[in-house]
């Protein structure tokens, strides 16, 4: 199906923005950009100070859809907001609207609207999502699908640099958002689908000019690994790993994307990324510990020298991947104050990691999961399952290759000590197949497909409790949740849902307070900001896409128990919904 373009429309109901001037918007995306240490882990929390909509209040919300932006696709990204301007970008072919919503009616105050390379729409996995625009000082930062990462002026939308960064041919696009750390843009690719070595990249600020590029895979001056590094883990010391845990060659088409969030320590002067699942899918073509695939770096920014790697599978053969969202916390554990990394992962485990040394503390399942720690040496890393054999289905193997959780971020309450998890129940039959590598093109080896548990429920909210090591309460969904979580200090954990649902929870018990219905799904995480006159707002990207929203997007036949890499039958039951256009969607009290 063509791609869809329609007039941005700004939706009128006026009565509700009088007054607005945006002064600040806790969310991941746009938090990370700021320069307080407290901000940038408050953004990597997912957690929002404000609490003039709270638990006692949240019923008597007003609001609607306030703006559409005529395009298709994917909106994964909560709204940037700076003064009196909310920036939004779109999916492919990513076009940037800063809105004006201080007037008594919204306007686009600017828009900028790349000429993007066809081809890239065919190298999107999923259906060509992106996470939103990135804001720090006077710029503005994106990344786009086809592989450029943009620096604009955030006043005007007038264009200071444009850097080219993946390499199409290869398969690579930028499907995350970038970073700003100390002077730096961090971006990391996607792609291990189609085979293409993960990396990361670090820009000059303010000129756009590459300053260094380290792989998933490789030999260590490819990786960054040099004296300074050192992981836990006494399995993962040695000289280039990443070419001998795997077969000759191998490592050169062998996945590892860096398509997840970014997070920067300032205190501890690190960076922290996954890597994405091996390439191909069948284990079987790459035997070895596919080193740096499915696991976790912290880096040094100012050379993007590794200090530490912890894996999260052996060999990931069910394609799950290491890019599942981070949340940084100080907290006690054990008795003794630690600099903790959380990592839910797509393979069921929360693993608690302290971000210093990347000593693994902790790993507990937090829904039915397939794998298992490794019960011997130091870090309980998830694994070894046993690899299927090659044309053998597996079945029954939960999660599915979509992951326990991934794209979406958790939120952390520090009032309730409980970490709030976005996940999928999904689980999956599994039939390795050989693959060929050719660049460019699909690199997967694998007939997948992807259905409901047995008791049906395909997703779930998960309130976590970090201390105790075990899940507080669980609320079901129809279906699984692909978007953020945000939290308040209001005592609300705020979410979207695949069929266009707006909900807050009571953050002490999961109960259910208000919901809104939309026009269509979500995949994007909540944001909230307070106006000029101190009030509190609520804002959603709705915009079904990514995995997710492959089979309602891209009319697969739902017979076909392969399509979308099985997920069009997983989610046959998902809704027509009414508006294909991603629309921010505004809330206040009144």
């Amino acid at each position: 199906m063509g791609e869809l373009h329609r007039h941005p429309q700004v939706i009128r109901f006026a009565a509700k923005l009088r007054g607005l001037t945006l002064v600040g918007v806790l969310a991941a995306s746009s938090a990370l950009a700021q320069s307080d240490p407290g901000a940038q882990l408050s953004a990597s929390t997912s957690f929002s100070a404000l609490d003039e909509i709270g638990a006692g209040n949240v019923q008597r919300l007003t609001g609607g859809p306030v703006f559409a932006t005529g395009r298709f696709g994917g909106q994964a990204g909560a709204p940037s907001a700076a003064g009196d301007l909310v920036y939004i970008e779109t999916g492919f072919p990513n076009a940037i609207f800063a809105l004006e919503l201080a007037q008594a009616s919204p306007s686009v105050a600017w828009s900028y609207a790349p000429e993007p390379d066809g081809r890239a729409r065919g190298l999107s996995c999923c259906g060509r999502t992106e996470f939103g625009p990135v804001l720090s000082g006077a710029k503005l930062y994106a990344n786009t699908l086809d592989g450029r990462t943009v620096a604009l002026d955030r006043r005007s939308g007038n264009k200071f640099w444009e850097t080219k960064l993946a390499d199409l041919s290869n398969g690579e696009t930028l499907a995350s958002p970038p970073v700003v750390a100390d002077g730096k843009v961090l971006v990391g690719n996607a792609g291990d689908e189609f085979g293409a070595r993960g990396w990361i990249a670090a820009l000059d600020a303010e000129s756009g000019r590459i300053l260094w590029r380290q792989f998933s895979t490789g030999p260590d001056a490819e990786i960054g690994i040099g004296p300074s590094f050192s992981p836990f883990d006494p399995r993962d010391r040695g000289t280039d790993r990443g070419v001998a845990t795997w077969p000759p060659s191998a490592w050169q088409h062998g996945g590892g994307s860096v398509s997840g969030r970014i997070i920067y320590d300032p205190e501890l002067r690190l960076v922290f990324h996954g890597t994405g699942r091996a390439a191909p899918w069948d284990a079987q073509e790459r035997p070895g510990a596919n080193r740096w695939t499915s696991g976790l770096f912290a880096r040094d920014p100012e050379t993007g020298q590794a200090r530490w790697f912890v894996a999260f599978g052996a060999r990931d053969p069910y394609a799950r991947g290491g890019v599942a969202q981070d949340v940084l916390l100080d907290a006690p554990w054990k008795g003794s104050a630690r600099k903790l990394l959380l990592h839910p992962d797509g393979n069921g485990f929360l693993y608690v990691v302290d971000r210093v040394s990347g000593e693994m503390l902790a790993a507990d399942p937090f829904t039915h999961t397939d794998a298992s720690p490794e019960p011997a040496g130091p870090g309980a890393v998830a694994g070894p399952v046993p690899s299927p054999d090659e044309n053998v289905v597996v079945r029954d193997i939960c999660p599915a290759w979509s992951g326990a959780t991934g794209a979406g971020s958790p939120a952390f309450s520090p009032r309730t000590g409980l970490l709030y998890l976005p996940v999928s129940r999904l689980c999956m039959d599994f039939e390795p197949r050989h693959a060929s590598y050719l660049a460019g093109t699909p690199f997967i080896g694998a007939n997948i497909k992807v259905k409901p548990p047995k008791d049906g429920t395909s997703g779930a909210l998960v309130a976590w409790d970090v201390q105790a090591r075990k899940a507080a309460w669980s609320m079901n969904e129809p279906f699984p949740l692909a978007g953020g979580v945000l939290a308040t200090a209001g005592d609300l954990v705020l979410y979207g849902t695949l069929d266009g649902m707006i909900k807050a929870r009571d953050a002490r018990d999961g109960k259910l307070l208000w919901s809104f219905a939309a026009t269509d799904g979500i995949i994007a995480q909540p944001a909230t900001f307070n106006s000029s006159n101190g009030h509190q707002y609520l804002a959603v990207m709705t915009g079904l896409g990514g995995g997710f929203g492959i089979a309602e997007r891209n009319m697969l036949d739902p017979l076909d128990q392969s399509a979308g890499l099985g997920l069009a039958a997983a989610l046959s039951r998902l809704p027509t919904l009414r508006e294909r256009s991603a629309t921010l969607y505004l809330f206040r009290l009144p």
